[in-house]
């Protein structure tokens, strides 16, 4: 097996320069104007392109910056994302001992990953995560915050239960240094008007903690529904950040994919 889980999208989805991107992360995050919060524990981001979603996923990255000091020392990342590329059956977690960036390489926790084998929602395999883009995109955001002082997580979500995914957030929930991120984008290719309303009517079920949502509604849906009900059960509240599409960003009216910014303290 490969011992690093080498970067699939650099050069599309962002820049493959190392200096380029990270002055095009620390740009989105000086735009971002996401006002002073205590520390999130759990993060919900959009995953698309940086010039379609990198301004909306900088809202919520904003507040891990380490202005006033308010934040906690992060030292680990569990992340969770849909698989666009293979079906999933439950969780794919990798066995690599690291996931490289053009900014470097980001070690996995793999203590914690075997000890997730112990429940039956999860399968190891490296295939889904090889050329998947949903955990990849966020990494850069969290390399530049972060620097090289946290372990990651990282689980593809396919056909699994809230309750499945719960479960799995129950056994990595840990205290504030383990920050939770849900990578997800909301509806997609619907007209611009129509997509407003139908984002909007998400992001109120998602504050609501509506663990029901459809894969219509946000494409890490299953990630998204059980992260609400581990939400809810330790008392998180939630914050909705930023709400767009690509039509606000980047692209055309006519078919749009939204985008959403939550977090919960």
């Amino acid at each position: 097996m490969p011992a690093l889980r080498q970067a699939a999208v650099a050069g599309l989805f962002y820049p493959a320069e190392p200096i380029a991107l990270r002055r095009l992360v620390t740009q989105e995050l000086d735009a971002a104007d996401t006002p002073p919060a205590p520390a999130p524990k759990l993060l919900i981001v959009p995953h698309a392109g940086y010039a379609y979603s990198g301004p909306v996923a900088a809202k919520a990255y904003a507040l891990l910056r380490p202005d006033g000091g308010a934040r906690p020392d992060i030292e680990r990342v569990v992340l969770l994302g849909p698989a666009h590329r293979l079906a999933v059956r439950g969780f794919a977690a990798p066995t690599v001992q690291a996931f490289v960036t053009p900014l470097g390489t980001v070690p996995l926790d793999t203590a914690a990953l075997a000890e997730l084998e112990l429940l039956p929602q999860i399968v190891r395999s490296d295939e889904p995560h090889a050329l998947e883009h949903s955990l990849e995109v966020q990494l850069p955001f969290l390399q530049t915050l972060l620097g090289d002082g946290f372990v990651l997580v990282p689980l593809l979500v396919g056909g699994a239960t809230a309750e499945a995914v719960a479960q799995v957030l129950d056994v990595l929930w840990g205290d504030a240094s383990t920050l939770i991120v849900i990578s997800s984008d909301l509806s997609h290719y619907l007209p611009y008007a129509l997509a407003q309303n139908v984002d909007h009517a998400t992001a109120g079920r998602i504050l609501a903690f509506d663990s029901g949502l459809s894969s219509h509604e946000a494409c890490g849906a299953a990630a998204i529904n059980g992260a609400l009900l581990a939400a809810r059960r330790h008392g998180l509240s939630p914050r909705l950040l930023d709400l767009r599409n690509s039509g606000d960003t980047a692209g055309d009216t006519a078919r749009v994919v939204g985008y959403g910014a939550f977090a919960f303290t």
